[in-house]
């Protein structure tokens, strides 16, 4: 198996047992708890709370260390050094009819819940309010940057704090046909290209700091999460063997986790709040793009192959928990990241440039 299409449950690849680094402790592989054999096949795969927390109980005492290391980029791309422009697409006609919230967001008669808004406002409020959990991607780079380094030195570019009114670049309901009820990786990869496409980002340079999440709508069951016991994943299209004429193109598998509930995170900060895994799962998934846009040539654990919001996943109590982060256009409960320079899970950071 390509070592960079293995699954990111904890092992760098499928033929390889390394540990799951979970809350500052090192879990090791191999065990039933563990889905490293899974057949998913995408990177960033962000397991269930059930299976985190399952996997802490088998620790692995060679595994001491959670720094990350940069993999020397692929094809030329390392990390999301400018301006982060999100673009969502609502994949297949399942999520009902649309209209616009108070907010100016788009609304499904299928999402009575609101997840789509919640995740749109997210989005928006990066980098604004002062909010200082972005601080913690901006100390990883890319550019003139060694293989295996730990650290960045002067001269390298930097993840860019996303100022200038949030991230959110763009959304499509995408109602031409009907989603698969259980897409496929390359059919996911396949609609974020489409995406591209749509919004006119069709060069590399356009979409050199772009990513496309593909939320799914309800009832569906996109890459089989609901029985391979994953919340969510990003990729780029290459790793997915899914062509594309507009440069690479990164992008985040977000399926519909009230169909899963407390699974993918429903009241893990807030309880009874259905909507906390929403933000906590892609807060997870745009951390990682950003800091290793195509996998795995940005900043990972080379001895476990786990990215930076991997290594500090549903975490609920001590340092690096789980918390409400307070942007400009409201709080929204996000998971801590790993920060190389102060050698633990940290939900708040200084800008670094």
């Amino acid at each position: 198996m390509d070592a960079r299409k293995a699954s990111r449950y904890g092992a760098l690849t499928g033929l390889v047992a390394a540990a799951a680094l979970v809350g500052g402790m090192a879990a090791a592989t191999a065990s039933p708890a563990s889905p490293a054999s899974s057949p998913v096949h995408a990177h960033g795969v962000l397991p269930t709370v059930a299976k985190v927390q399952a996997s802490r109980a088998h620790v692995n005492p060679a595994i001491t260390s959670k720094t990350l290391q940069y993999g020397g980029g692929i094809d030329g791309i390392g990390v999301t050094s400018g301006k982060e422009k999100v673009y969502i697409v609502f994949w297949g006609t399942q999520w009902g009819t649309s209209s616009t919230d108070a907010n100016g967001n788009l609304k499904f008669t299928n999402d009575s819940l609101g997840a789509a808004g919640r995740v749109q406002q997210m989005i928006k409020g990066l980098g604004t309010g002062g909010e200082q959990w972005s601080g913690v991607m901006t100390q990883y780079c890319d550019g003139s940057v060694a293989y295996g380094a730990t650290s960045c030195p002067t001269g390298s570019s930097h993840v860019k704090y996303p100022t200038g009114g949030g991230t959110l670049a763009g959304v499509w309901y995408d109602n031409s046909v009907a989603a698969p009820s259980a897409a496929s990786e390359p059919q996911i990869g396949q609609e974020a290209v489409n995406a591209a496409g749509h919004f006119g980002n069709t060069t590399s340079s356009s979409n050199r700091y772009a990513q496309y999440v593909v939320f799914s709508a309800k009832g569906t069951n996109p890459d089989n999460y609901k029985t391979n016991g994953f919340c969510a994943w990003h990729d780029y299209n290459k790793d997915l063997g899914v062509t594309s004429n507009y440069g690479d193109i990164a992008l985040t598998n977000l399926p519909y986790l009230s169909d899963v509930g407390a699974s993918c995170g429903a009241g893990f900060v807030n309880p009874g709040n259905n909507l906390d895994g929403y933000t906590i799962v892609e807060g997870h998934e745009y951390a990682e793009t950003i800091t290793d846009q195509n996998p795995a040539g940005g900043w990972t654990s080379f001895s476990t192959g786990q990215e930076n919001a991997d290594e500090c996943a549903w975490i609920s109590s001590g340092q690096g928990k789980s918390a409400n982060v307070t942007m400009g256009n409201g709080s929204y409960p996000m998971q801590s990241t790993w920060s190389n320079d102060t050698a633990r899970c940290d939900i708040t950071h200084v800008t670094v440039t």
